[in-house]
């Protein structure tokens, strides 16, 4: 089926290419019952695609015109999932800009890449380096539960409070001035609240969501094992 011209109230999502990030894309997205339109010109890939959504359509060529036969168009957001053609990649994307797609999120493999996508009006995704970043911060630090990163100098970080802070409150804690760290929310037991009142006294293994930079999540994990040298 292709999409028409009348859009649903939910967001609806275009996924252009199916390789390793198009396929997850494409699952996470159906498992959270998104309306999907899914494009690829690998027949056995479409053909998988079609478990998730009825709207996996095997296209060979990407320009304009064929675009506009799928419906592509009428998406509310629209992912480029083709990082190793960068030609194709830079071409499709020039054509869902210039069709009106609201929003064009584009996968890039370089800086190059990316710093073209955006010229042309795309938002750009570098899911491999992402990937490496989560997995650095938690590395870096046993206590960091996830990690996604916003911009170069915004993180949001989930963490299991550092052994310092048991017995402290908010407000004795300082992590603003301290580290430059902003408490979003706190996991105590079963409870969980964003409700940040500076006389909250840390209990153990309370979990904590914090935004701030990496170097400040870094610091704060340096201030904590000065208590164990």
């Amino acid at each position: 089926m292709i999409f028409g011209k009348h859009k649903p109230e939910k967001t609806s999502y275009g996924i252009i290419g199916l390789g390793r990030f198009g396929s997850a894309l494409t699952a996470e997205l159906a498992m959270a019952d998104a309306d999907l339109l899914v494009l690829d010109r690998d027949e056995d890939k479409v053909r998988e695609a079609r478990e998730l959504t009825e709207n996996a359509l095997v296209v060979g060529n990407l320009d304009k015109k064929t675009l506009m036969d799928t419906g592509i168009q009428n998406c509310d957001v629209v992912v480029v999932c083709i990082g190793s053609q960068m030609e194709v990649s830079i071409l499709t994307t020039l054509n869902l800009v210039s069709l009106g797609v609201p929003t064009v999120i584009a996968k890039a493999n370089s800086p190059e890449h990316g710093e073209i996508l955006e010229k042309l009006g795309a938002k750009v995704v570098y899911p491999e380096r992402d990937m490496a970043i989560r997995l650095a911060n938690r590395l870096d630090n046993s206590r960091v539960l996830d990690s996604i990163q916003l911009s170069e100098e915004i993180n949001i970080s989930k963490l299991v409070i550092p052994d310092r802070l048991a017995g402290v409150s908010i407000l004795e804690a300082n992590l603003r001035s301290r580290f430059g760290l902003n408490i979003i929310a706190i996991e105590s037991g079963q409870t969980v609240t964003d409700n940040i009142r500076p006389d909250y006294v840390f209990q153990k293994n309370d979990t904590i969501i914090l935004c701030g930079s990496r170097d400040g999540l870094f610091r704060l994990n340096e201030w904590n094992e000065e208590n164990h040298r």
